[in-house]
């Protein structure tokens, strides 16, 4: 169990972090998410033990970060750009960084097979770390993060400057790392958050302005709730029935294949799950059914507009 209590960070007399609380637990994956200069970083680098806080404390098990930091053994920090040895093939790169945390070379050794299964580097091993691409690059700095097997996995933007098919593979690494660690993640692609995190923290202004799932930031925030379903039927059928239905706000119709409807939802509340039901009640095949694009960026706009209000 990770414990974050009252945290604070001046820089002078400016405060970068004011009485930021919340708890992490084994397994379970936290998107860190806020506009620049919200306090990200300045969170990230206490977390990883790099830097003090002004007040508060970061609690592993129910002992003080800050006054034992031989507990940074037990912590990974993956930075936004790797800091990796390029001129090193990625077996030979992990066995230094092994070392230089302190882990025998029979540890090295046991621990080496599933840190290349949870970073999925199998078959690139013995090869050059500067002839990757740079989606495996990523990779590699999340097995020096983990080589060393930490209770807390932090990871800066893992997925920035990835192409659409990297992110689909950075995706299934992080959630494999949740497996037995817990994982941190800073991200400013909030899609990604939505599809990856347990829960999500938005930090506005140096404060944690909300927390929780989607669904309960949605509810914070008072948006109502928004689908694009698409169904096997007729598009005119579909869309004569939504706009019966009690719990749609409003619909509007897209364009789409033959023999299939779809359409953008808005509901009063969250009411996704009972809407889906009665769908499929209603003789609708349900195909597809999809947040909007920009759901959580509205979400977490809100949010944040709500704090600097």
């Amino acid at each position: 169990m990770i414990q974050v209590r009252d945290l604070t960070r001046y820089y002078g007399e400016f405060a970068a972090l004011q009485d930021v609380s919340f708890e992490l637990k084994e397994g379970e994956i936290i998107g860190l998410l806020g506009l620049n200069g919200a306090g990200k970083s300045t969170t990230l680098m206490i977390l990883a033990g790099l830097l003090a806080p002004s007040s508060g404390s970061v609690q592993i098990d129910g002992t003080d970060l800050a006054n034992h930091p031989e507990l940074r053994a037990r912590i990974g920090f993956l930075t936004e750009s790797p800091p990796l040895y390029t001129e090193m093939t990625v077996t030979s790169f992990l066995r230094h960084i092994g070392r230089m945390k302190g882990m025998s070379n029979d540890k090295i050794n046991a621990r080496l097979p599933e840190v290349i299964r949870l970073a999925d580097l199998a078959g690139r091993e013995h090869q050059v770390i500067g002839t990757l691409s740079h989606g495996y690059k990523k990779r590699v700095g999340i097995a020096q993060a983990i080589i060393h097997d930490p209770k807390l996995v932090i990871l800066d933007e893992p997925i920035s400057g990835l192409d659409p098919a990297q992110i689909v593979e950075m995706r299934k690494v992080v959630k494999g790392l949740g497996e037995k660690h817990a994982v941190i993640i800073s991200s400013h692609i909030l899609s990604e958050v939505s599809q990856t995190c347990d829960r999500i923290l938005v930090i506005g202004n140096g404060r944690l302005v909300a927390q929780g799932t989607e669904a309960e930031l949605m509810a914070r925030s008072g948006e109502n709730a928004r689908l694009v379903i698409t169904v096997r039927g007729d598009q005119a059928a579909f869309t004569e029935w939504l706009d019966k239905s009690e719990r749609i706000v409003s619909v509007v119709s897209k364009d789409v294949a033959d023999g299939l409807a779809r359409a953008l939802v808005e509901m009063e509340g969250d009411q996704r799950e009972d809407l889906l039901l009665e769908i499929a009640k209603a003789g609708f095949g349900l195909r597809l059914v999809e947040d909007p694009q920009d759901e959580l960026e509205e979400i977490f706009l809100g949010l944040t507009h709500q704090e600097a209000a």
